[in-house]
């Protein structure tokens, strides 16, 4: 696995560790529908949580949650749409961003960005 995946999954890691310790219920994690994912899907309150997992070295460069564009935002909407429906789950949505900043070696930084974004639509002709 490439050092940048290696990162990415270690950033998933201590996201479901973070939520886990704030209560929520992690019902899946990488859930994939054909070639688009999502990172975790979690369960608090009442409301389903769609959570994007951004993970960076260090901040330098750019925010991790900076880096979910509208083409993100739309894969992630797409994914929503079928995980509810395959659950058939009728009730609240909420969409978050966590970012994630450090290596596995020294002591990370996590900001829970809650309702970070809208989903997005695609029409249908």
């Amino acid at each position: 696995m490439s050092e940048h995946n290696e990162l990415g999954k270690w950033g998933e890691q201590k996201a479901a560790k973070y939520l886990l310790e704030n209560g929520y219920l992690i019902l899946e994690r990488d859930w994939k529908w054909k070639r688009r994912d999502i990172d975790i899907i979690a369960y608090k309150d009442g409301v389903l949580v769609i959570v994007e997992v951004k993970t960076r070295r260090n901040g330098s460069f750019t925010d991790p949650e900076l880096s979910v564009d509208w083409r993100k935002i739309l894969s992630i909407s797409i994914s929503t749409d079928a995980y509810v429906k395959y659950k058939r789950y009728n009730g609240k949505i909420r969409f978050d961003i966590i970012a994630v900043v450090g290596t596995c070696d020294e002591n990370c930084q996590i900001e829970h960005l809650q309702d970070a974004f809208l989903p997005s639509y695609i029409r249908r002709w």
